[in-house]
């Protein structure tokens, strides 16, 4: 019963297979080999346009370098009032840029508001000391809820009108895809997204994320960028393997859909629930659910994990807890969360 984060769960059986299928013989390094340039090849056919694609080893290098490939002396970068890029990555997109700022814009159930990121522009003006160079939008967003289509194209239209380029932070893109039923070429460049922080940690790769460029050429020092941040593998291969096997048969969103429906599932019977309640609806594989501080305590007793969450205010004996299924969760262990609840 660990509900703990998906970050938690191991590597996916074809993600091991492909990671163990090429580790034989020898193989140009740097990206130089036959494997990753077919997986360059394969991002290209999954977004139905050529794309440029920079492997990573986590998310936060992903986001930080492709945000700081926009930089420039008093540049600044809207996302959202809790995005991870703001929150959680210890200043990564500040260190690799040089210094340019992240401005936090009202994001309720962490979907930006259109009329909010509209106000934060006009309080910098063109010409300003100040300069607008990006937007990043989280898609499933850090409160588990997601974008639909119209969402992104109304927020890429207006950072476009000011020449921002738009950035998606897809830790969990596979979920957001999944739960939208859209294409990855409908919710991203189509509807105005510049580059995408492609994730699959998440979602069965154990370390493999990519920086994936709808217009390539945009970013022209990434290569020094990479390999200053320490991000350059010389046995890239290993990283196109997990993405080979990842994205092979449609893995990558059919391991994002067991997990979605196992969240689902939680949700159900937390509604159902009479001494349970959601904190609030949401789309992918993250539940947020108020308990009882006594059910939790079981739960830990029990062997299972959830990580409570802070910020949201609820009664004295209860405890308003995230909940993250993964490619691996089980129905049993669903059922066994909500028989201790």
């Amino acid at each position: 019963m660990n509900f703990a984060s998906d970050n938690w769960a191991g590597a996916s059986p074809e993600v091991m297979d492909a990671v163990i299928r090429h580790n034989h013989g020898f193989a140009p390094a740097y990206g130089g080999d036959p494997l990753s340039l077919g997986v360059v090849q394969r991002f290209s056919e999954l977004f139905e346009r050529e794309v440029e694609v920079w492997f990573t080893a986590t998310g936060t290098a992903a986001n930080s370098l492709g945000l700081a490939g926009l930089s420039r002396p008093g540049g600044v970068v809207l996302c959202a009032e809790e995005a991870h890029v703001m929150s959680d990555e210890s200043g990564a997109t500040e260190f690799q840029s040089g210094g340019m700022k992240l401005i936090p814009v009202k994001s309720p159930l962490g979907r930006m508001d259109p009329a909010a990121l509209s106000a934060t522009l006009a309080r910098h003006p063109e010409g300003g000391r100040s300069v607008p160079v990006g937007l990043s939008l989280t898609n499933a967003t850090e409160w588990g809820t997601v974008y639909p289509v119209a969402q992104v194209t109304e927020l890429a239209a207006i950072a476009r009108s000011r020449g921002l380029k738009v950035h998606m932070d897809g830790a969990r893109f596979a979920n957001a895809v999944a739960a939208l039923g859209v294409s990855p070429a409908e919710i991203t460049w189509r509807a105005g997204v510049d580059f995408l922080s492609f994730g699959g940690t998440k979602n069965g790769c154990w370390a493999a994320e990519a920086i994936v460029v709808f217009s390539p050429g945009l970013f022209q020092d990434m290569e020094a960028r990479r390999q200053r941040a320490g991000h350059t593998f010389s046995k890239t291969r290993f990283v196109a393997a997990q993405f080979e096997g990842y994205l092979s048969e449609g893995n990558w969103v059919k391991r994002a859909r067991h997990a979605n429906a196992m969240a689902e599932r939680l949700r159900a019977g937390i509604r159902a629930s009479a001494v349970a309640r959601l904190g609030w609806e949401s789309d992918i594989n993250e539940v947020f659910a108020v308990i009882p501080k006594a059910a939790l305590a079981r739960l830990r007793a029990a062997g299972g994990a959830a990580h409570e969450w802070p910020g949201v205010a609820v009664g004295a004996d209860e405890v308003l807890v995230r909940l993250v299924t993964s490619w691996a969760t089980t129905e049993a262990e669903v059922e066994g969360f909500l028989g201790v609840v």
